[in-house]
């Protein structure tokens, strides 16, 4: 589970949810030693390193890399990272501090060849989502990862949360029976968006950028894989975007014949209470598990009515978890296999929604 405090976890529980969080504690993690870590850029979820030094006090974040002064603030602010030394390049970080590992949070198309230049220095490496944004560039870091015998995991938060975790649970409880169809939706507000995300060259597409949540938690939650997969994608209303999408759809042909869709937007309303809207829904053989957003985990089947599952199991952060694989030798909650399996399908829905074609993964 990510931290119950964070931010992210509070956004997505509402009122009553947040209560419910904030009355649990994590399961905490301890290092046998102190772990330097260095922080690259400031654009993604970099908080998933500084919530999880609540839990695991070894965790030291030394150094941030970031071009942007307005950033500065941001690292003078935050306790956790009061102490790390500023760079403006994240090379000339990499070239002076003695780091065990890195969180890389820089923009979308940097991931890969920032991810290349950290396995090179071997240090682990948990990189913000998408991790590559081409397939050309996802088999360069398949290949220095191998080469180097890199460590490596991505910012995908999400499958450490107790509502997901417990759709796990009931899926392999056998309560929904065979997975058959699969449904799931992330809705955000637009916000202010920096430049580089209206560019292809620097975004990569909205598909990538926001779709690695849903595809992993459907993937996970009901034990099912993509086969191949069909979308479509647009950006419709807002001509200022640019190259980025505000609207998508992508289905899928699951391995068991079965279907899976998700759509995803960035036209939700300035006025709603919460910044997203996320639902996930696994319907099976024997009956439907679902979660939005501000509510409860929900279970029909054929012997039980709908009611609400209050067993919510904890996990701790995915960053102390990441290390405590590492140094502990603990199996991490992410294997490489499924950050590699979430990005290939990532690459190959987007190449569905830009060639109008039917895509086999």
């Amino acid at each position: 589970m990510t931290s119950p405090w964070t931010r992210r976890a509070l956004l997505q529980a509402g009122a009553a949810g947040a209560a419910r969080l904030l009355a649990a504690e994590p399961p905490r993690v301890k290092l046998p030693r102190a772990v330097r870590v260095g922080i690259i850029g400031l654009d993604g979820h970099f908080g998933e390193v500084t919530d999880a030094v609540k839990v695991t006090p070894e965790i030291q974040v030394v150094a941030v890399a970031t071009a942007k002064e307005s950033d500065r603030p941001r690292v003078a602010s935050n306790p956790a990272l009061a102490g790390a030394k500023l760079y403006d390049d994240y090379r000339r970080l990499l070239d002076a501090e003695k780091l065990d590992a890195v969180c890389i949070c820089n923009e979308n198309a940097d991931h890969a060849a920032t991810t290349i230049a950290c396995a090179e220095r071997r240090l682990a490496v948990a990189c913000e989502k998408p991790l590559a944004i081409s397939l050309d560039e996802l088999d360069a870091v398949k290949k220095a990862v191998a080469r180097y015998g890199t460590r490596l995991t991505m910012l995908l938060p999400m499958r450490f949360e107790p509502p997901y975790l417990a759709m796990r649970a009931l899926v392999e409880a056998g309560e929904i029976g065979e997975p058959v169809a699969l449904g799931a939706q992330k809705s955000y507000k637009l916000g202010s968006r920096p430049q580089w995300m209206r560019r292809r060259a620097s975004y990569g597409g909205t598909i990538p950028f926001i779709g690695a949540h849903m595809i992993d938690l459907m993937r996970w939650t009901s034990g099912r894989d993509f086969v191949e997969t069909a979308a479509f994608q647009s950006t419709t209303g807002f001509p200022a975007l640019g190259d980025m999408e505000n609207n998508t759809a992508i289905i899928f042909r699951l391995d068991n014949r079965g279907t899976a869709d998700l759509r995803m937007d960035f036209l939700r309303p300035e006025t709603a209470p919460t910044h997203g809207d996320d639902l996930l829904r696994l319907a099976g053989t024997k009956g439907v598990a679902e979660f939005r957003e501000g509510g409860d985990v929900t279970l029909i089947t054929a012997s039980q009515k709908l009611h609400r599952v209050t067993d919510l199991p904890q996990h701790s952060p995915l960053f102390a978890d990441f290390l405590d694989s590492i140094y502990n030798g603990r199996k991490h909650h992410l294997p490489l296999a499924d950050v590699y399996r979430v990005s290939e399908i990532l690459l190959r829905a987007r190449e569905a929604a830009e060639t109008g074609r039917v895509v086999k993964m």
